[in-house]
């Protein structure tokens, strides 16, 4: 691979995050075991497979859910952008909840087929004519499909070596595996429920992403929001010729936006010098010039000029709606990033 492998590094808030969500998913399902069979008809009995089935599957709907609601909900009220900074983590538990539910399924219904499992689960059912009984089997297998490539994928490594618009757009199949997953519900567990409470929650969660991503939608984006991952900086007007603005990036070092001729660079506000605040300085001979003492970085790149060799951590600009957004994933020190035309 042309790319170089980083482990993932744990802090603080992120081990919080993820004992947070552990102990949510263990609450949950024990809750779920212990509280289902009190819903069951008298006359059909809860089984153990059916019972693990029920809770790891209804467990990986709510969390697909939680996750499609963190974004728009973050946009809305910043108070939730600490759910947004770890998301990939829910994600991957979201897949490990989702496969588990499978192996339930898998073994309960397939494991003593006289076919082999896999052609069973594919096979058994073909009445794809009709909805009553329709297949819903595919519609999971898609679902988990698309899961367990998204959790694969998480990784900043991948982030890197499919470039950021590829992995975005493989991670926008999210929607279509939440699509699934409705669907694979709908089709399955709804048409055997003797008690509406699945339909009426299941309803409820589906308007609930639909209704947070309308009025997200409809919000102004404002500096300090984030909009697919990237950080609204605000407005190109914002920014004078020859200076900079310094945008606060969660968890990181704030990053120094520079507007010369016509064009916007983004790079670290700390000097290699003394981490002097370049956003305080100025463009000067074309060269981002720290206010402390004076040393100079060119904007696309962050490099010092020859025969200097000091770099800077360099970032990606991009427009949309009028606003300027910034990739708070850096770039490695010395980066060429074209510069972002405003004018």
């Amino acid at each position: 691979m042309s790319a170089r492998y980083l482990p993932v590094g744990w802090n603080a808030s992120k081990l919080v995050y993820d004992g947070v969500l552990l102990a949510i998913v263990a609450s949950y399902i024990a809750v779920f075991l212990w509280v289902a069979p009190h819903f069951q008809h008298v006359t059909l009995p809860l089984d153990a497979y059916s019972a693990r089935m029920g809770a790891f599957g209804t467990c990986a709907f709510f969390l697909l859910t939680a996750i499609l609601c963190i974004g728009p909900a973050a946009r809305l009220d910043r108070r939730f952008l600490p759910l947004l900074y770890n998301r990939r983590h829910f994600g991957v538990l979201t897949c490990a909840v989702a496969l588990t539910h499978a192996n339930a399924a898998f073994e309960w219904y397939f494991s003593y087929s006289p076919l082999d499992p896999f052609v069973a689960l594919l096979s058994g059912n073909t009445s794809f004519r009709q909805i009553s009984g329709f297949p819903f089997e595919v519609f999971g297998i898609f679902g988990l499909v698309v899961l367990v490539l998204l959790a694969a994928t998480s990784h900043d490594f991948w982030l890197r070596f499919l470039t950021p618009p590829v992995w975005k757009s493989l991670h926008m199949g999210l929607y279509a595996g939440y699509l699934a997953v409705v669907l694979h519900v709908a089709l399955g567990a709804l048409q055997a429920a003797h008690n509406p409470l699945l339909a009426v929650v299941m309803t409820l969660c589906v308007l609930m992403v639909g209704v947070l991503h309308l009025a997200a939608g409809r919000r102004p984006a404002r500096p300090g929001d984030t909009i697919d991952g990237w950080i609204v900086a605000g407005r190109a007007d914002s920014i004078a010729e020859g200076r900079a603005i310094a945008v606060p990036v969660p968890g990181a070092e704030p990053v120094a936006i520079f507007r010369h001729d016509g064009k916007l660079s983004a790079v670290t506000n700390l000097c290699a010098h003394q981490n002097g605040p370049l956003s305080e300085g100025a463009v000067i001979d074309g060269c981002i010039t720290c206010p402390w003492h004076g040393y100079q970085y060119r904007l696309a790149d962050g490099c010092a000029p020859p025969p200097y060799t000091e770099k800077l951590v360099t970032f990606r600009l991009k427009f949309t709606d009028g606003m300027v957004l910034l990739d708070p994933s850096p770039n490695p020190p010395g980066t060429y990033v074209e510069p972002l035309r405003v004018a």
